[in-house]
């Protein structure tokens, strides 16, 4: 305690290097516990459960082609008790309300026994039960259970919000329980509102084989391995993949559904789309903060080896009193361990608000993103080793130089004589390792700078900022299905008229966007080398007249379709030029025939009337892939527009109007073709948002952390110049005593400088260099080893050491010789 009180008088009595070390220090631990605390909560915490440990998960081999299963797989599944304790869900945006613009709750559709697998019980009221678990409901009907959160925002906290109705699609559930506030369900990262029986759900998705919208989990028996559920599996799986064939069309895709193996992996962390998403980001983020720490415990070295040097007088009359060494070193470590302390206390608490900054930047239209962010024992030993690590890193040398003085230094009069024999060499190569971390991050944030900005930037072929989208769902109209896509038009006429709106159209998808499905038909041209005699799945898109025009998208050639392109008459499409160069080879496209190639052999010929510019449509990333626009009242896919109970309505504004006032008018529109239509919106702005959540994330924090470096750097090397300057300060003078001009002085201090940056420069290209292929699948459309990015970096730090050092040379031009040949 005694060394205690002496470091925090230390401390106070250099109050400027104390403040510098605790703002370096809480911004590197702040910023390291911060994003620390994300990567417990995504990859390491287990979920809160009952024994999460025992939990297991149903995937394939190939994860990105059958992540889940469908529901009929599932009933095969359990009917056929492959497992003792098993349980599947769901997520969905359930629709909150009956007609006009809707809301949306995040849903959770469970079999009835999760709650009994998980040992999650309910805080007021129950859960739902398998009884409760089929068509209809049970003996309460549909009921449902909500979260802490959601019963708490929608309800007050009241306790009889149990009993409540809710709509969810249109069907009234009844809420017979609120969860526990921890349990956030199975997805980590997505947080959940309601959650509801399975089969009380929509019909027609629980009999989809293709809709593999489902995951299951199995709870381990006691000695069991995941080894041995994925061999019980192993052995029910041709059956079950018999008895749930999807109606596929490709003699391929039969063989890979049949031939593609389950697997059961332990999965004590539940799953999460964060984890694919942003797992190679977040370990990028935590590196780059790992370096910002580096360079913080290099930068309050330094400092603490220029204040040790001023201490040598202090630390030499100690022991010519008797002191032992240890015990010197002990009390200068100490100090450290102070500093530290005080750094990481505020840094934690700079870290609960920043983690919750970062994931909220997460959150899109379509999803709000949720990490249990509470501090557990692993943020806290976290940041005990960051503590600790930091005081050894920046205290270890300073004490030991320090505490290694002669006694007979006591018995000079002047401390500036001791002090002015110090030397800061081993600072000064401290500030080489300084500049060359440095370096690697301003070169980090550079390509991920550029990166965000040629993504962001990029051509993708349609209006980004005037155009919405509405969904329209006519589930819960009386209008028979075979006559909705005459229904769909006359909203697309309607909404035209509204004030505001330059056009309006309907398309089965929408570009970049969850409304619509993703239509793949066999297209062959017998005659066409390219095909190579055979059909080939296309990206097929029916759109309605003015849908180029509505999205901004310009038509190349031909014609756009119009009131010819009608059912009955000839078939027609356009086409992008992506199709032209992979498929027509310089061909002239307007009048080829295209031969679409149905069930049962049946073929369909289509004309080209028309090429537009290529647009992205499923990814902003890749190149755009080759696709054919069909007239939507053609009809080509009649099942499936006939039996669709939705749509997209692209809505353009009129120029200098925001899309986002035309919501009201659009929805009264709506209702007055049918008022049982439900509609939401969103704009193209808000939909291209979600594709850049990573890359704006990744510049933003490398960008902010690679400007703390620089600031580091500077002090840094402010500190090394000024220190160097006080230690010539007798050379200087004699120098200019014996003529030597101001500029020349001038140069001597910046040439010192600029050398060692030089050094760190050369250093930190040669690690960047290396750490380039740790983060090449980060980057879009650039090299990570790009020649202009290291350039501006390197320039950019040279830069910053000569305007670091340019005030300690002005102030070495400005010595008095005259008084330093007095001081001699």
């Amino acid at each position: 305690m005694h060394d205690v009180r002496l470091a925090f008088r230390s401390l106070r009595a250099t109050p400027v290097v104390t403040a510098v070390a605790i703002l370096s220090l809480t911004l590197g631990i702040g910023a390291n516990t911060a994003i620390f605390s994300i990567v417990n909560s995504l990859l390491l915490r287990p979920l809160p459960v009952l024994n999460p440990s025992e939990l297991a998960v149903v995937t394939s081999v190939t994860p990105e082609r059958w992540y889940g299963v469908s529901y009929p797989v599932w009933k095969e599944i359990r009917d056929r008790r492959v497992f003792d304790r098993a349980f599947t869900w769901g997520t969905d945006r359930a629709a909150l309300g009956q007609t006009g613009e809707i809301t949306f709750a995040r849903a959770i559709w469970a079999s009835g026994n999760t709650f009994d697998v998980l040992g999650v019980p309910a805080i007021l009221g129950r859960t739902f039960t398998a009884d409760d678990d089929r068509a209809g409901g049970g003996r309460d009907g549909a009921v449902a259970v909500i979260s802490h959160d959601f019963w708490r925002q929608r309800y007050g906290a009241r306790p009889d919000a149990i009993g409540q109705v809710l709509s969810i699609d249109r069907v009234p559930f009844t809420i017979v329980g609120v969860l526990p506030p921890g349990f956030f369900g199975l997805n980590v990262g997505a947080a959940f509102d309601v959650m509801l029986p399975i089969e009380t759900g929509n019909q027609k998705r629980l009999d989809a084989p293709m809709w593999t919208w489902l995951q299951v989990m199995v709870r381990r028996l006691p000695g069991q391995t995941a080894e041995e559920l994925s061999r019980s599996l192993a052995s029910a799986q041709p059956a079950v993949r018999a008895a749930t064939m999807p109606s596929f069309t490709h003699a391929d895709d039969r063989e890979e559904y049949l031939s593609t193996a389950w697997v059961v992996k332990d999965a004590p962390e539940g799953i999460s789309r964060f984890r694919r998403q942003y797992g190679d980001a977040l370990v990028a983020v935590q590196a780059i903060v790992v370096i910002v720490l580096l360079v913080a415990c290099v930068n309050i070295a330094t400092l603490m080896l220029g204040k040790s040097a001023t201490r040598r007088y202090e630390m030499s009359v100690r022991l010519a009193l008797g002191a032992p060494r240890g015990r010197l070193i002990r009390q200068l470590l100490v100090e450290s361990i102070v500093l530290s302390a005080i750094g990481a206390s505020l840094g934690l608490l700079f870290a609960s608000w920043g983690s919750r900054l970062l994931v909220a930047q997460l959150s899109t239209w379509a999803s709000t993103a949720f990490l249990d962010l509470s501090i557990d024992w692993r943020v806290l030993g976290a940041a005990a080793i960051a503590t600790i690590a930091t005081a050894l890193l920046f205290g270890t040398m300073p004490a030991f130089k320090a505490a290694h003085v002669l006694p007979v230094d006591a018995l000079k009069q002047q401390a500036r004589g001791i002090a002015g024999r110090a030397t800061l060499g081993f600072g000064e190569r401290l500030v080489i390792v300084q500049i060359a971390l440095s370096l690697v991050l301003v070169a980090g944030s550079g390509l991920f700078l550029r990166s965000f900005v040629a993504l962001a930037y990029r051509d993708l072929g349609f209006d980004r900022g005037r155009v919405i989208v509405a969904a329209v769902d006519a589930g819960r109209t009386t209008v028979p299905a075979a006559i909705r896509p005459a229904l769909f038009e006359r909203v697309r006429e309607k909404v035209a008229t509204v004030p505001g709106v330059e056009s309006a159209a309907t398309s089965l998808a929408t570009p970049l966007a969850s409304v619509g499905v993703r239509v793949t038909p066999d297209i062959a041209m017998p005659d066409n080398p390219a095909f190579g005699g055979r059909a080939v799945r296309i990206l097929t898109n029916p759109v309605s007249p003015n849908w180029f025009r509505t999205f901004g998208t310009r038509l190349v050639a031909g014609r756009d379709f119009d009131e010819r392109d009608r059912h009955g008459a000839r078939d027609v499409a356009i086409v992008n030029q992506a199709f032209t160069r992979v498929y027509l080879a310089g061909a002239a496209p307007i009048g080829q025939t295209l031969t679409v190639v149905e069930e049962e052999g049946k073929r369909r010929p289509l004309e080209v009337v028309g090429v537009v510019a290529d647009a992205a449509f499923t990814t902003v990333r890749d190149a755009v892939e080759p696709t054919i626009y069909t007239p939507l009242a053609q009809r080509l896919h009649e099942d499936l527009l006939t039996s669709m109970s939705s749509i997209s309505l692209s809505i353009r504004a009129r120029s200098g109007l925001s899309p986002e006032r035309l919501t009201e008018g659009t929805a009264a529109a709506i209702a007055q073709v049918d008022r049982n239509l439900a509609v939401s919106f969103q704009t193209v702005a808000e939909t291209l948002s979600v594709f850049y959540i990573r890359e704006r994330l990744l510049a933003i924090l490398s960008g902010f952390f690679g400007g703390l470096a620089l600031l580091l750097a500077a002090a840094g090397l402010y500190g090394v110049a000024a220190y160097s300057v006080s230690v010539r300060r007798s050379e200087i003078g004699v120098r200019m005593a014996l003529g030597a001009q101001r500029r020349a002085v001038i140069r001597l201090v910046l040439l010192r400088l600029v050398w060692r940056a030089a050094l760190g420069v050369a250093l930190g290209l040669l690690v960047s260099g290396w750490a380039a292929g740790f983060v090449r699948a980060l980057l879009y459309d650039l090299d990570a080893r790009d020649p202009l990015t290291l350039a501006l970096a390197a320039l950019t730090l040279m830069v910053v050491a000569i305007a670091a050092g340019a005030l300690p040379a002005w102030r070495a031009s400005r010595i008095d010789p005259a008084e330093v040949l007095r001081e001699k």
